[in-house]
């Protein structure tokens, strides 16, 4: 019977993305002038879908393993951030504020991958999310500064 602490880890990762849920692009992020490289909308579901399970079995593990740390302290961190950003680009349509915070949230990622290193199947984990993130991130910054009127 697997570990139910896990279910927790997931549940907490589904809270977040909720987030993407309530705040939606809408027509408004449609009419945003966006780089050819942008991925398409059908892909974004798929690959969260992913990430946010691989971001649970990684906190979960280092819970396992190592319980209170800095590592888990990160992983909170890290999922509260990503919370922050549909709302802050989507909601608020604040894409300056919302640059600064997956800039933040890029680095949480890369602090929790050194922080988990001793585990090192967690760490691993989070090693997409950092990929995905670093498109995020490059991805805001060039719709915000394509955009100027829209932030």
């Amino acid at each position: 019977m697997p570990d139910l602490s896990l279910l927790v880890f997931v549940g907490l990762c589904v809270a977040t993305a909720l987030t993407g849920v309530i705040f939606r692009p809408g027509d408004w992020y449609k009419t945003l002038d966006k780089p050819s490289w942008t991925p398409p909308d059908w892909l974004f579901g798929p690959v969260w879908s992913v990430l946010y399970l691989m971001i649970a079995v990684a906190g979960w593990l280092v819970w396992s393993n190592l319980g209170m740390s800095v590592a888990l302290f990160l992983w909170g961190a890290q999922l509260v951030v990503n919370g922050m950003w549909s709302g802050l680009f989507f909601g608020a349509r604040r894409m300056d504020l919302a640059f600064i915070d997956v800039v933040v949230l890029w680095l949480t990622i890369a602090a929790f991958i050194v922080a988990a290193a001793q585990i090192p199947l967690a760490a691993l984990l989070f090693v997409p999310y950092l990929v995905w993130v670093t498109i995020a991130s490059a991805l805001n910054l060039s719709v915000w500064k394509r955009n100027p009127q829209a932030a």
